[in-house]
Parts: structure tokens; C-alpha cells; sequence
């Protein structure tokens, strides 16, 4: 999802909104019964979305806490990996260097094209490439020269950095079921027409219906962006992202 996408949903949330608190208002009106008929069946739909609400903000918090997680294992892993490139041959050193570094480039670079699905998927085929690459310079580079020890120990570095990758692109790709997110749209418009036509007797109060539909697709989207948040607004991981940037810097001066 992208911030386009995130961005359309939230303006068709609002006004889908407050169209229903209307439409409530306006059945509520015409309704022969008068408003309050339906105020046991508002609480446990209202309930229901609340359940929903927490379920699903809860997930994706969790979720994000996570990615973060798995950026920081990532960065150690590279790292760990880089600094037993000495006990490589050194003849071999600098161009394994070199190649992890280009190997960071792309992996940086990945996640600041996830927009873009051609451009990320050309990068995923560029650092799978580097991966072999590296693996195959340092299983020659253990056959000429190094010990069992340190061919374990080098090895086993990037067995580990390697694998983490698989762990962030399945981070990346587990999210609630669509079913989830079609419910997270549809329990919010008959909420809110139920709301209006509850409060179909008390007369329009636009402070209330505003304020109503405000709050209810600023927490959905809050829910979308930790969610997403390669894509969101106000929730991001550039922040620990840049404990990656921190480590290809000093990989430069290395």
C-alpha cells in the first residue's frame, strides 16, 4: 500500500462518514417509530467496532515493533559479518569489502523504492545477486587459507545476514486478512448511521458529527500507518533506519 493509497482511503472514510451520519438523520426523521429504536442494537455494534478498533491497532503496533526489531538485528548481523572479513586472506579483503557495501547500498535502497513494485522487485534481484556473490568469495577465500575456526566464524556471519532478509520480507508482507480492513470500513458507516438516526430527535449538530467522523478516521488511519509505515505520514521507521545508514558510513571510512 502506498501513501496515495492510505491518503484515498482516509478522505473516503471521512466523507463516508459523515454522508451516513446524515442519511441516519434523515431516516430517523421520516422514521414512524421515532429515533431510539435502534439504541441496544448501536451499543453492541458500537462495542463491535471498539473490539475491532483495539484488535487491530494493538496487531499493528506490534508489528511495527517488530520491523524495528528486525532492522536492528539486520545492522548487527551486517556488521558482525563486515568485521570478519579480516579474518579472511588479505588479498581477498578489499573486494569483499566492497561488495558488502554495495550489498547495504541495495538494501537501503530496496526499502526507499517499496512505491515503486518494478524498481523494488529490479533491486531484490540486485542484492540476491550480492549475496551469492559474497557467499562465493568467502567460501574460496576459506578454502586457500583459513582455518576451521574461522571459516565457521565467517561463515556463520553471513549465513545470519543472509537469512535476515527473508525474516524482513516476511515483516513486510504480514498484515491482517482483507476481510480485517473491509470491516474496518463498513463497521464505521453503520456506526454512524445508526448515530444519526439516534440522534435524529436532538436535531443536526455539526460540532458533533464533525468531531464524531474525526475521530473515528484519525484512529483508522493511525491503524494504517503503523501498519504501513513505509507509506504513512507520521509513523515511519526512518528513525531506525538510519542506524543502517550510520553503519554504510562507516563502512566508507573503514
Amino acid at each position: 500500500m502506498t501513501t496515495f493509497h492510505i491518503t484515498l482511503i482516509v478522505v473516503f472514510l471521512f466523507a463516508g462518514i459523515l454522508a451516513c451520519l446524515e442519511i441516519g438523520l434523515w431516516l430517523g426523521r421520516r422514521s414512524a417509530e421515532g429515533p431510539g429504536k435502534f439504541g441496544p442494537l448501536a451499543g453492541a455494534v458500537f462495542a463491535l467496532m471498539g473490539l475491532l478498533l483495539a484488535f487491530t491497532f494493538s496487531g499493528a503496533a506490534a508489528r511495527f515493533e517488530t520491523k524495528r526489531q528486525l532492522i536492528v538485528s539486520e545492522t548487527n548481523a551486517i556488521e558482525t559479518a563486515y568485521l570478519r572479513i579480516d579474518l579472511l586472506p588479505l588479498p581477498r579483503q578489499e573486494q569483499q569489502r566492497d561488495s558488502f557495501r554495495q550489498y547495504l547500498d541495495s538494501r537501503l535502497a530496496f526499502y526507499g523504492k517499496l512505491g515503486d513494485s518494478e524498481a523494488a522487485n529490479a533491486e531484490v534481484a540486485r542484492f540476491k545477486a550480492l549475496q551469492r556473490d559474497i557467499w562465493s568469495r568467502a567460501m574460496a577465500a576459506c578454502r586457500e587459507e583459513c582455518s576451521n575456526a574461522a571459516t565457521s566464524l565467517v561463515l556463520s556471519s553471513l549465513n545470519s545476514m543472509i537469512d535476515i532478509t527473508t525474516n524482513r520480507m516476511v515483516a513486510l508482507q504480514t498484515h491482517p486478512p482483507a476481510l480485517v480492513f473491509v470491516l474496518l470500513a463498513i463497521l464505521p458507516m453503520i456506526c454512524s448511521l445508526l448515530a444519526g438516526y439516534d440522534a435524529a430527535g436532538k436535531g443536526r449538530s455539526l460540532v458533533h458529527m464533525l468531531g464524531f467522523a474525526v475521530i473515528l478516521t484519525i484512529t483508522i488511519y493511525i491503524i494504517l500507518d503503523y501498519e504501513y509505515p513505509r507509506a504513512g505520514y507520521f509513523i515511519s521507521l526512518d528513525a531506525t533506519d538510519q542506524i543502517l545508514v550510520n553503519l554504510r558510513h562507516n563502512m566508507s571510512h573503514h
